[in-house]
């Protein structure tokens, strides 16, 4: 037990520490807007990346609409003496908490999905606990992975490809919001190769041959990855840039897998998601701007990962009918990229300083969005009290 008085600590839109009684809350508001629908399939699933982000969406999606039962992995830094757990450790701690309440079988495991051993622990538990998966979703993000046959550290970067890259952005250095630029120059043949190897489909697609070798792969079995394309106006340092090659990589790398080791077995696909504000895109330059943008055009009307999460579940499952583009992705981004309003983004982001005087309540919108990541600025949650910020990884919880 270690009852702390904490605050913020954050420069822009960096923050360092988690506040554990924010993070749980913002877990349960996420679990009280999904629809409940009871008498699921109860699907076994393996997740990828649980506790965070479309992850977490996912997992809280699957579990309220669908019954999902199976294995959660994540990554997460535990508390130390200077600092808190991270806030996807509390957002675990929470979510086990529901899967607890709600009767629900599925155990989380915090490892290296990237590492051999990682795999090996992960596909133990799932083979003794469950048998045979029936989905795997791929929502892993890391800045940097190791090559399990080599041994080589691949670090990935955030460049554009061919020509440097100019562009707004949003500044959260002083009080108020303001418009700086950025300008990056483009990565090397390495720095794209590197990029790909962390953010691509190669540890995907290890996964998905571990299952095979396992025998773990369900009558019907379908993988699915995210991934995101997103506008013109981001194109440049994200879909023509090293991460778009990386996303470029996940999606060849589902049709790989399907007409691969999972010929006459199942399908793999990617799912492209609409914007969302995550600790992964926000690091991203310009992405902070658009997004705010984005936000002050469609206020309510922006779509959650939760709202976005519930279609590829109901697709995945045969509860909808499977819908994909000429690329074979399941498509989650039409509210965003529709063209009325990527008009009025272009129309905010041809003046940027005088757009973002506009769009004041979406640059509030996405610093919030930003603080409740990490558990900070989450209504009704007493941060002048000391919080208990020790909380055991919930692995037992789920009864293995």
């Amino acid at each position: 037990m270690s009852l702390r008085q904490i605050d913020p600590k954050q420069r822009g839109l960096l923050i360092v520490n988690a506040h554990p009684v924010g993070a749980a809350e913002t877990v349960t508001r996420m679990w009280e807007r999904i629809p409940a629908r009871p008498g699921g399939t109860s699907p076994v699933v393996l997740l990828l990346g649980h506790s965070a982000g479309y992850g977490l969406a996912t997992l809280l999606t699957g579990l309220r609409g669908h019954g999902i039962r199976g294995v959660g992995v994540a990554f997460e830094a535990p508390e130390t003496e200077r600092r808190t757990a991270s806030a996807g450790w509390y957002r675990t701690a929470a979510a086990a908490r529901l899967v607890q309440e709600g009767g629900h079988d599925f155990v989380f495991v915090n490892a290296d999905a990237f590492s051999e051993q990682g795999k090996a622990q992960v596909l133990d538990l799932v083979e003794k606990r469950y048998g045979p998966v029936d989905h795997l979703i791929y929502s892993l993000a890391a800045p940097r992975r190791t090559d399990p046959a080599t041994g080589t550290v691949h670090h990935s970067v955030i460049k554009p490809i061919g020509r440097p890259y100019e562009a707004p952005a949003l500044d959260f250095s002083e009080a108020t919001p303001r418009v700086s630029s950025v300008r990056l120059e483009p990565a090397t043949p390495a720095e794209r190769h590197a990029t790909e190897q962390v953010m691509g489909g190669a540890d995907w697609r290890l996964w998905v041959e571990a299952l095979a070798e396992r025998a773990l792969l369900a009558d019907g079995f379908t993988t699915a990855a995210l991934t995101y394309i997103g506008s013109e106006l981001t194109a440049p340092i994200y879909r023509q840039g090293t991460i778009g090659a990386a996303k470029e990589h996940l999606e060849r790398t589902a049709g790989e897998l399907t007409a691969g080791v999972l010929a006459g077995r199942g399908r793999a696909f990617t799912v492209a998601a609409g914007a969302a504000v995550t600790q992964a895109s926000s690091a991203i330059p310009s992405i902070a701007l658009y997004t705010t943008f984005l936000r002050a055009v469609l206020g309510e009307d922006f779509r959650t990962t939760t709202e976005q999460a519930q279609d590829p579940w109901d697709q995945l499952t045969g509860a909808a009918p499977l819908v994909t583009d000429g690329e074979g992705r399941i498509r989650l981004d039409g509210w965003e990229l529709d063209e009325h309003v990527q008009d009025r983004v272009r129309a905010l982001w041809s003046d940027p300083r005088t757009g973002l005087t506009r769009a004041t309540a979406g640059a509030e919108w996405f610093m919030g969005q930003i603080r409740e990541l990490y558990g900070w600025g989450v209504p009704g949650v007493d941060y002048a009290a000391p919080a208990e910020t020790t909380a055991p990884w919930p692995l037992a919880l789920g009864g293995q």
